[in-house]
């Protein structure tokens, strides 16, 4: 044996036996503890959990991964272009000037890139169906639809929907197993129930959180927004809008749509467009490119207990009809400026963002039966309710009687300087081109008496505009040391 062979057997040796050292200070550890044989790290559970509860866990994780693989595929990051417009700059293109390029201070057209979510919800032949947001997908040039595993598709919008805030988007593929997501009732949903968002927040597609139903119910309307919202502590973020909120049978109870967040992510407060509030706008949208929704001719607003009290509505829940557009289907149909309105076909008024989404919903040219309350008495009214349009509904020509009158509180008379003896309605409100303006009533003015007979309050204000014993109305403004009386506003 040479001294390069002695050299390698030497090493050898000391190898095992430095193992061998090893291999006994940690089984001597082991033994010296309990008696067990050699254990490593990665052998050893983590914790110790009851066998019962840990099947329990292991279900509820299998029903997680269940839902994201069979649903997932059906989600979709939609990417959108906009053409927008950079408004004129009033001092001209001042950094370019001093590279000599002419000054334009023009208006300038640019392209706009975003994306959000989407899910696929229907299937014609080779076309797909991917519903969506309209502020995502609603004014977009050209639309990209990327499935879960990375193909991308053409795709063309088939309708938008700005007061709803849908959109649907289609494109076409040969592969007809393309997986579409099941539509559940989200009239079930209930708070406290276990949710699923999927889309593709900030841009990283096919993400999963996972959260609860905070609430049901929430209004939109801070946002120009007639949904009632379901609100989730599911993290949502930029780019989940128009992504799917899940229930814990993998189907759709919401579109994912906005957030309230002081920072601009996830605070816990998450809300989604209730799928039940939609299913009508997708055949619609597909069968006529948009959604046509009901037209009664009123204004509403929320009051306050102490109004409800002065009206002989105490207690009730209801929409108060404030104003009413002349020769609408409402007015033709006998209702009137200060009608409390508690039932539509049958359903309770809860709110009025309620029956504004009830009313939308009507079809048009079908009669609608309503219950009001007038004067303190309920009465019964049929109306034929027409197709509601851009042009008729933000025209105030004919909003009766124009403004919004309130009741001289306390507050006002402070904020008005009102003699302490003056009584009538004060006027709030008042709508350019509307009979009110047409008289020439101000915020501000005080109504003693219509058509010469005082009123004290909103009761008898109402009372007095009663179109079924006038034709025509005056006002009487008063300021405590004197009035004058308006021209007269015939129907």
């Amino acid at each position: 044996m040479n001294r390069f062979t002695k050299n390698i057997v030497g090493a050898a040796v000391a190898a095992v036996l430095s193992f061998g050292l090893i291999s006994f200070s940690c089984s001597g550890k082991a033994e010296a503890a309990n008696g067990a044989n050699t254990a490593f790290a990665d052998t050893v559970p983590a914790v110790k959990i009851p066998a019962e509860s840990l099947s329990v866990l292991e279900a509820m994780q299998n029903v997680f991964r269940s839902i994201s693989e069979q649903v997932l595929p059906s989600v979709v990051e939609v990417d959108v272009t906009e053409k927008k417009t950079r408004p004129a700059n009033p001092f001209g293109d001042l950094p370019f000037r001093f590279f000599g390029i002419p000054d334009s201070g023009e208006e300038r057209e640019y392209e706009a890139q975003g994306l959000g979510s989407g899910v696929i919800i229907r299937k014609d032949g080779k076309k797909y169906f991917v519903l969506t947001n309209n502020h995502v997908a609603g004014s977009a040039t050209e639309i990209s639809v990327k499935l879960n595993d990375g193909r991308k598709f053409d795709g063309k919008l088939v309708g938008a929907d700005e007061r709803m805030d849908v959109a649907l988007v289609s494109f076409e593929a040969d592969d007809s197993s393309i997986p579409i997501a099941t539509l559940g009732d989200s009239d079930k949903v209930q708070t406290g129930d276990i949710c699923f968002a999927m889309g593709a927040p900030l841009g990283y597609s096919q993400s999963v959180t996972e959260g609860i139903v905070s609430a049901t119910g929430r209004s939109g309307g801070q946002i120009g927004n007639i949904n009632d919202f379901i609100q989730t502590d599911t993290a949502i973020n930029q780019g989940n809008s128009g992504g799917p909120l899940l229930n814990i049978y993998g189907e759709v109870i919401g579109i994912n749509t906005w957030i309230a967040s002081q920072s601009g992510g996830s605070q816990g407060l998450g809300f989604a467009i209730p799928i039940n509030n939609i299913k009508h706008a997708i055949d619609e949208f597909i069968a006529n490119g948009k959604v046509t929704y009901g037209w009664l001719g009123v204004s509403l607003v929320e009051i306050r207990d102490e109004v409800k009290e002065s009206l002989g509505v105490k207690g009730k829940d209801g929409a108060f009809a404030s104003q009413i557009f002349v020769d609408s289907p409402a007015f033709k149909g006998g209702m009137q400026a200060g009608d409390y309105i508690t039932e539509l076909n049958g359903r309770a008024v809860k709110s009025v963002d309620q029956l504004v989404r009830d009313v939308g919903s009507l079809p048009a040219n079908k009669e609608a039966k309503f219950k009001v309350v007038r004067g303190g008495k309920e009465m019964p009214l049929s109306v034929m309710i027409t197709e509601r349009t851009k042009e008729v509904s933000s025209s105030t020509a004919k909003l009766w009687p124009g403004f919004i009158p309130v009741p001289l509180t306390e507050e006002v008379r402070k904020k008005l300087e009102l003699d302490k003896n003056l009584e009538g309605v004060a006027v709030t409100n008042v709508q350019a081109k509307s009979p009110a303006a047409s008289l020439r009533l101000q915020d501000g003015d005080v109504i003693t008496a219509v058509n010469g007979k005082k009123v004290k309050n909103l009761a008898e204000f109402y009372a007095a505009l009663d179109l079924t014993k006038t034709k025509s109305i005056q006002f009487t403004i008063g300021s405590g040391a004197g009035s004058i009386t308006t021209g007269t506003y015939s129907f």
